[in-house]
């Protein structure tokens, strides 16, 4: 598949592309990069036998590398491609792994005048709580959705052969425009991160907190996992689609502020209707789609 394929950035995600490129035989030889603060990281991945070296200086790192795939917070990218540009190849497939599209595309387009045909933008939608290489696993792509968002100028041949990479690692891959992808993970996926991160800080700043959080039950784990996700990573993803993300705020505060007259009011028609409402679309999800 790769002769020699250097991923930039080995944590959860990187490192998990490289278990399971590994464990499928799809790279001949795997490469790490990352910056000075990244080496301790980067020396774990070595000694888990996850990469085969890894490298401090990004010429180096991509040098003679057939494929490249940028797995850092999205916010990164413009200073990341903006290093790559003076040796990128056009022998070489480049992707990476952002959980928003149009900010990753902008930067590009940015640093290079116009999106290169050998750059195919993909998310996995795959992740943990846990953060950093000793989190990583060789199936955490296994059966989960892969979404790539070409462009009109996407070589096709790239673009085959990203497909083919993820598809091998188990993903089901799927192709969407740019504007879709940002605007179904805001409500999916970021939204429901903000309201896991808001309602542990709300909670975590109550002066009972040690009381509140002594009785909680397995409902409350549930809901709030995700909010102890990697603050960076989320920092970055949020920012860079809060267009997309404002309005969804706004509009659930809506249904809060029902929720909140409903319960004034002591409307429990509202409160029922609201709750079957829910119910009953979680169930179809489930049916449809897991």
């Amino acid at each position: 598949m790769f002769d020699k394929l250097t991923l930039i950035g080995v944590g959860l995600i990187g490192g998990s592309i490289a278990r399971a490129a590994r464990l499928h035989g799809l790279a001949g030889r795997i490469v790490g990069y990352g910056r000075k603060q990244d080496e301790d990281n980067l020396k774990a991945a070595r000694r888990l036998d996850i990469i085969d070296d890894y490298v401090l200086d990004i010429e180096r790192a991509v040098d003679g590398a057939d494929g490249v795939i940028i797995a850092t917070p999205v916010g990164a990218i413009h200073a990341i491609v903006s290093a790559l540009k003076p040796v990128w190849s056009e022998r070489t497939v480049y992707s990476d792994v952002g959980s928003t599209k149009g900010n990753v595309i902008a930067a590009i387009e940015q640093v290079f005048g116009f999106m290169p045909g050998n750059f195919v933008p993909a998310h996995p939608i795959a992740g943990a709580e846990c953060s950093g290489v000793s989190a990583a696993v060789d199936d955490l792509f296994l059966n989960k959705r892969l979404i790539i968002t070409p462009l009109e100028g996407t070589a096709p041949e790239a673009l085959a052969r990203m497909q083919d990479f993820w598809q091998r690692l188990g993903a089901q891959v799927f192709l969407m425009a740019v504007d879709q992808h940002d605007s179904v993970l805001a409500a999916t996926s970021h939204l429901p991160h903000l309201l896991a991160f808001a309602l542990v800080d709300l909670l975590g700043r109550k002066n009972e907190q040690a009381e509140i959080f002594k009785y909680a039950a397995g409902g409350f784990k549930d809901f709030t996992r995700i909010a102890s996700s990697d603050p960076v990573m989320w920092v970055d993803i949020c920012l860079a689609n809060r267009q997309e993300i404002l309005p969804l705020i706004e509009q659930f505060k809506s249904e809060l502020d029902a929720l909140a007259q409903a319960l004034a009011s002591d409307d429990d028609r509202r409160l029922f209707e609201t709750f079957s409402h829910a119910r009953q679309a979680r169930q179809r999800f489930l049916d449809q789609y897991l």
